[in-house]
This record gives C-alpha cells, structure tokens and sequence, in this order.
C-alpha cells in the first residue's frame, strides 16, 4: 500500500498525452501495491502563484515572528510541502512546452524548493535534500524525439527536474516518455510504445 502524489501539469485534459502516460503508470502503481491511494493535484485548475517578494519575506521570517500576512502568502507553499512529505510515491506529467516544463509546474517547484525546509546546506557548502525515502515517475510527452538524436540538446525537461528535485531528496528518478507524437512517421506508435515500456517496468 503506498501513498501516491500525481501532479498534471498540461493543459490539454483527457487529450493530453503526459495524463495518458501518468494514468498508466498510476495504474500499474495501484495494482502493484493494492490499497494504495492517489492524491492528484492538478496544475492547470488550480495553479500556485508565481514567487513575489511576500512570498520570499514569508520563507525567511521565523514562524515565532511571522504575521497573518506571512501565513497568507506561505500558505500555498505549506500545503504542497505537506502533500509531498506524505506521499510515498510521486507521479509527474511533464508536457514539454518550448524545450522546458510548463509555468505551472515551475510554481509548484518553486513552492516546494525552500532553504531549511526541503533541502538545507552542510558545511562546506554543499546542499542536503531533507525528502527522503520516495520515488518519483516523470511521465514526459513531446511532439518530436529528444531522448537521441539531433534534437537531445534541447531538451530542458529532464534535466531541470532531476536537478530541482535533487535537490531536495528526490533523486531515485524514473523517466518514461511519450514521444514524436507529431511528427508522421511516429504519431501512431508513439503512445503505443510509451504505454508498453511502462506495462514492461517493475515497479
């Protein structure tokens, strides 16, 4: 029995390839540990706000000192920590949108990346992650291919996000992706192929 976070972040609903790829695996998930339960938090309905100065004042002031003012603006930040904490098992859509990932994941990012709370720094400088223990599932889709090939190189999804979650712990990263789903020689297995890799995977 796990606990399982899935976060969307296309804005195409049920059209969306990334929620496709994101179902299997929550599928595959929830038969591989029976019981289990899925707490979706979707990005595209319900989007963090960008980072404003109210929001870096409320990060740095201590709890003690903090006003209803600070509540208020770390309010979105708390929540999306907690959720994270608590689960056992993270699944991610990452729809690419322009080589990267979209705003609204970014804000979420931005709302879980925090100093003394989700990573913290050693001596020397050197950060520690303090989200230990989880495992996280990409579900990445892209309209050409950018695992090989020419195209590698513009690819800012993956490595951003192992990066940023990285830092705070989660680094035992699974990628699955569905990908050249608009280019014609690949439109009609891109999925096909996706959904067998994850159907293949032990979980």
């Amino acid at each position: 029995m796990k606990k399982i976070l899935n976060i969307i972040s296309s804005v195409k609903g049920k059209e969306s390839f990334s929620n496709k790829l994101s179902g299997a695996i929550l599928e595959k998930l929830s038969s591989a540990y029976p019981g289990s339960t899925v707490q979706t938090r979707d990005l595209t309905k319900n989007p963090f706000p960008h980072l404003e100065e109210s929001h870096f004042t409320a990060f740095y002031t201590p709890d003690e000192a903090r006003t209803a003012e600070h509540r208020e603006a770390i309010k979105n930040s708390d929540e999306a920590i907690s959720e994270l904490m608590d689960a056992d098992n993270i699944v991610i859509g990452v729809p690419m949108y322009n080589f990267g990932i979209p705003s609204t994941l970014k804000s979420w990012i931005d709302h879980i990346v925090r100093g003394g709370v989700t990573f913290t720094y050693q001596e020397g400088g050197l950060p520690e992650g303090l989200v230990k223990n989880k495992k996280v599932y990409l579900a990445i889709a892209s309209g050409g291919i950018f695992s090989e090939g020419p195209l590698k190189s513009y690819d800012f999804t993956e490595s951003y996000l192992r990066t940023a979650l990285g830092l705070i712990g989660l680094t035992d990263i699974t990628v699955f992706r569905v990908e050249g789903h608009f280019r014609a020689e690949t439109k009609e297995t891109a999925l096909p192929k996706a959904l067998g890799i994850v159907e293949e995977y032990a979980y």
